[in-house]
């Protein structure tokens, strides 16, 4: 892994950061890797572990003399964390997040950042409903697409060192608006999650199904929806909060979508089923042509390079 940074820091050590620094060990990256957890638990399991060469008990004293800073906290901590390691970042350190929300950090973190220091916006596509510092991996990144979102100030030096790095740990990096990142993001995964908490709700709550015959007969989309369902709930709070209008926007159009689908059943449009499932499944194949899943059936798929580490 080409060193484009001597020491880098993680606040927040949950999944994605932890993943990152696996990766980075597991590249052949020599530099100095340093964190900060606001619990003290999770400090001490990440300084168990040692995916961290040292573990802080402030943000503000994890990020002195960093080259690079990794904001891998939820949306909704962004502000009171930038507002905190502002004053105590290096000059000509690159500051970057995780979030899954573009908008919306940008104008938390922005206004605390110094002029001499580089904010450039990320979002990794990659993550498990494991979260926590033991649910790291090294490969998490390998093939997914990290998105960056510059804006025209952005320092070209500064992006191209972060993408280098980047892919390093695996991943295909490419940049794009940050409102029509919300927008992508809307389409390809919130509303997809809170179609997912929603339907695994309705099953909760259908009183003539016990909780029993749910668990033992579920089938492969119910277990698919119940494992997205499994993801962080505080994160996902964030998620919906801060790119309501864009998640509202693609939900409002599922609606229209799923009325019309009401109807063809009601009618007995069979016609109309088969053309619009055969159009859907066409997306399917997509995925997998630009190899971003497996063709290979999930009933209990194991794949030994998306195993949590530790367990």
């Amino acid at each position: 892994m080409t060193v484009t940074y001597n020491r880098v820091a993680l606040i927040g050590l949950g999944l994605i950061a932890s993943s990152m620094a696996h990766a980075m060990r597991a590249g052949g990256f020599s530099g100095e890797i340093v964190g900060h957890a606001k619990s003290a638990e999770t400090r001490d399991i990440a300084f168990e572990i040692g995916f961290c060469d040292q573990v802080f008990a402030t943000a503000a004293e994890a990020v002195q003399g960093a080259d690079l800073v990794v904001l891998a906290v939820p949306v909704g901590a962004m502000s009171s964390v930038a507002a905190e390691i502002g004053p105590h970042l290096k000059s000509g350190a690159t500051v970057t997040d995780v979030g899954s929300v573009k908008q919306a950090v940008i104008a938390a973190v922005a206004p605390h950042i110094p002029a001499d220091v580089n904010f450039i916006p990320g979002h990794p596509m990659a993550g498990t409903e494991y979260s926590g510092p033991r649910a790291g991996f090294a490969t998490l990144y390998r093939n997914r697409w990290w998105l960056l979102t510059p804006n025209a100030e952005t320092d070209l030096a500064a992006l191209a060192s972060l993408r280098s790095f980047l892919e390093g740990l695996g991943a295909k990096v490419d940049t794009m608006d940050a409102a029509h990142h919300d927008l992508v993001l809307a389409v390809v995964s919130h509303t997809p999650h809170l179609i997912a908490y929603t339907m695994v709700g309705v099953a909760d709550h259908l009183a003539q199904v016990s909780n029993s015959e749910v668990i033992q007969y579920s089938a492969t989309g119910f277990r698919d929806f119940t494992r997205i369902a499994a993801s962080d709930p505080t994160m996902w709070r964030d998620v919906f909060l801060t790119n309501r209008e864009a998640v509202l926007d693609v939900l409002g159009r599922f609606t229209e979508e799923l009325f019309a689908l009401q109807r063809a059943i009601r009618m007995g449009d069979g016609p109309l089923l088969h053309e619009y499932f055969t159009r859907t499944r066409e997306i399917r194949r997509g995925i997998i042509e630009a190899g971003q899943d497996t063709s290979a059936p999930d009933f209990g798929r194991v794949a030994a390079a998306q195993k949590p580490a530790g367990e």
